[in-house]
């Protein structure tokens, strides 16, 4: 068919076609009658859902995409796992060939270079993960004397077991963070909670079921220095008025919508509360910042654009290296076969050493103008009209 080769790329919100064809035009309208039949949309209707690349921008999207740059969260780490998963399926599959392949691997590449070289994936831009960044920075800078300075030495207690607190545990986890109390409604889905994450993070959790008793709640967190709540409740799980007797230090650290904490909870000496507000205040800072750093990750997107194009403008030279090489082979063994009766007198370990010299002679010789068949600088005829390399080459050789 048109296409030669194609890998499939498909996220929550992106479905991508990355394909390599000889005519990218035959390419591009054969993707099209493809996704065409396959969605049974006019193709009307389908042309204004498609964005079409080619070359070189085709490229650099793969390259931007997976390094987080072409994303909803700038940086966000899920998109180059997602780009893994393309590679792998396209060379199992079979579907994927020498370029594309190639293609995903260079863009797996660049997105790791991206994320290792600039800060494009610093800082907490997630509910979550700016829950723990938040109170990890508030226990350093001693927002309340009294309390830890890091949450490995804090006791922690989260209250609910959604999917908030899944992700918070996962990110918490990941900074070697791995003991506590999680307290939920019902005890069987704490539970499960509890045995997976101390079976794939080694996490040490204890299970309070409160059975909708809220003071369950407020009895076992007397000796807390952190509370995460993340509860559906639409009440207060916390107001000033359960905490007013306390005196040791407490941070509570409220990610739910809406909110478990009364903000009055703050005025308080012993307690210092934050919620989704103060959340959103470091996501949108970190953001800012990821985004500062996207200048610094196009530059170096464009050096590995450059090595891409300099390999794929290579192979346009390999059918004349390989011809060169076979031109010049024959030839050796030509000779050779001419100069026979001359080297009748030579033992067999004597005929290897003329071999050994007239294929290293050969190679020497090649290896000028097979570098310069190789050289992705020069391949491409200039508009002065001068010969490149890979012309003056053909015409030189007769190949």
């Amino acid at each position: 068919g048109a296409i030669d080769e194609a890998a499939v790329l498909s996220t929550c919100n992106r479905f991508e076609l990355y394909f390599s064809a000889k005519d990218a035009r035959a390419g591009l309208a054969a993707a099209s009658k493809y996704l065409q039949e396959r969605s049974k949309l006019p193709m009307s209707t389908l042309r204004e859902s498609l964005f079409m690349l080619s070359s070189d921008h085709a490229s650099h999207h793969a390259l931007r995409v997976a390094a987080g740059l072409d994303s909803l969260v700038v940086g966000e780490g899920q998109i180059l796992s997602q780009m893994k998963q393309c590679y792998y399926h396209a060379t199992a599959s079979g579907a994927g060939g020498k370029v594309t392949t190639r293609l995903l691997n260079a863009a797996v590449a660049a997105g790791k270079r991206a994320r290792d070289e600039t800060d494009i994936a610093k800082g907490a831009v997630s509910i979550s993960s700016a829950a723990y960044e938040l109170a990890e920075d508030r226990l350093k800078a001693q927002a309340l004397n009294g309390l830890p300075l890091t949450l490995k030495d804090a006791k922690i207690t989260i209250v609910g077991a959604g999917t908030m607190t899944r992700l918070l545990l996962t990110h918490m986890a990941s900074h070697g963070v791995t003991k506590f109390t999680l307290i939920n409604r019902s005890e069987p889905r704490a539970r499960e909670m509890a045995d997976e994450f101390a079976e794939s993070h080694g996490c040490e959790i204890q299970v309070i079921a409160t059975h909708g008793d809220n003071n369950v709640i407020r009895e076992h967190t007397k000796d807390a220095h952190v509370v995460f709540t993340s509860t559906s409740s639409d009440s207060f799980v916390f107001a000033k008025e359960h905490l007013t007797d306390r005196t040791n230090p407490l941070m509570l650290v409220d990610i739910s919508v809406p909110r478990n904490v009364d903000p009055a909870c703050d005025e308080l000496d012993s307690v210092v509360a934050y919620d989704v507000d103060s959340l959103k205040a470091v996501v949108d800072r970190n953001t800012a910042k990821r985004k500062r750093e996207i200048v610094q990750a196009e530059i170096l997107l464009e050096e590995e654009k450059r090595a891409f194009r300099g390999w794929l403008d290579s192979l346009s030279a390999v059918p004349a290296i390989t011809k060169l090489q076979k031109k010049a082979e024959a030839l050796r063994l030509a000779e050779m076969k001419r100069h026979n009766a001359k080297l009748q007198h030579l033992s067999p370990r004597e005929i290897e050493a003329v071999e050994r010299l007239s294929r290293g002679i050969v190679s020497k010789l090649l290896h000028g103008p097979m570098s310069a068949l190789r050289d992705n600088k020069q391949r491409t005829d200039n508009k002065q009209g001068v010969a490149t390399p890979l012309r003056l080459v053909k015409n030189m050789f007769n190949l």
